[in-house]
């Protein structure tokens, strides 16, 4: 990855949580952007978000445009990456593969 593309991506995903912070929404507020990640033309963006809800993903498409328009203003950009919200399950895979892990050492102790 270039160092460019790194730069990208950690500002904006700074941008995110400062654009979620900033609306009127209890649920988005308290959301957590984990990363992001932008295509090779930087044209589109995935935000990664930690919710267990898919009913947020509908929210933040509706607030979109508003995030946008937050990330523009605030960074000074002449455009904004399209955004496309994806619930990061990375913690899920996280907790599984520990109870995994405690479960093959518990059985080691045994022996």
């Amino acid at each position: 990855m270039n160092a460019h593309k790194e730069r990208l991506e950690s500002n904006l995903l700074e941008l995110l949580q400062e654009a979620l912070a900033s609306l009127n929404d209890s649920e988005l507020n308290s959301l957590s952007v984990t990363r992001v990640e932008c295509s090779k033309g930087k044209h589109h963006a995935f935000v990664f978000v930690l919710s267990q809800d898919h009913k947020i993903l509908s929210k933040l498409k509706k607030a979109e445009g508003l995030i946008r328009q937050f990330v523009l203003q605030a960074s000074g950009w002449f455009k904004c990456p399209k955004l496309s919200f994806v619930l990061d399950n990375s913690l899920e895979k996280q907790l599984r593969l520990d109870a995994i892990f405690n479960e093959i050492a518990k059985g080691k102790d045994n022996d």
